[in-house]
């Protein structure tokens, strides 16, 4: 990043990929104020560089959601994953990854502000666009399963949410290591249905 600063000078399109790139490192660091900073830097020197409405603005503004979700502020995260959507759907068409993977963010703030009719309708749409793009069996996939066994279960559908988390477990125990994560949080949100 500092070689890119003194290359292309503070505000070019390089150094907003070095910033950018930072502040995802601070927030999986757990310092999302610094996060925020960074991100905001990026975001401030990618609109001047490409405009409003660019790509690489979304990816800015979709990380700038997620800091903003660490850090409580779900209404502005909405704010900022509405925007990104908007952005990708105008550039990559409705049945994009990217678009995807926003959705899927909306989808979790949604289910946050205590909305989950609203999140099942992102959960449900990821799932399509990535069954469309990726096929049936893909980690993606799996975790479009994952959240609409969540959001099931809050509503207190829990059936659906045994099936939807089983499959969810089963496409991740052929895609992940044995000890990830993943694994580990799925299972107990189908232990969590016995209790």
């Amino acid at each position: 990043m500092k070689i890119d600063e003194a290359t292309f000078g503070p505000d070019h399109p390089n150094v907003a990929i070095g910033v950018n790139n930072l502040g995802m490192v601070l927030k999986a660091l757990g310092d999302p104020g610094a996060a925020r900073e960074m991100l905001e830097r990026a975001l401030k020197i990618d609109e001047a560089a490409f405009g409003p409405d660019h790509p690489n603005v979304a990816i800015d503004v979709n990380n700038l959601g997620s800091v903003l979700q660490d850090l409580g502020d779900l209404p502005a995260a909405r704010e900022m994953f509405e925007r990104a959507l908007k952005i990708d759907e105008a550039a990559f068409g409705p049945d994009h990854p990217n678009v995807a993977t926003l959705v899927n963010n909306l989808g979790m703030v949604l289910k946050a502000l205590g909305d989950p009719g609203a999140a099942r309708e992102m959960f449900e749409r990821a799932l399509k666009i990535r069954q469309k793009v990726f096929g049936e069996e893909h980690p993606d996939v799996a975790q479009s399963l994952w959240w609409l066994g969540v959001v099931s279960q809050d509503e207190g559908n829990l059936e659906e949410a045994r099936i939807y988390l089983e499959r969810a477990l089963e496409m991740y125990k052929k895609f992940l290591p044995p000890d990830h994560p993943n694994i580990k949080t799925v299972q107990e949100n189908l232990d969590s249905l016995e209790g």
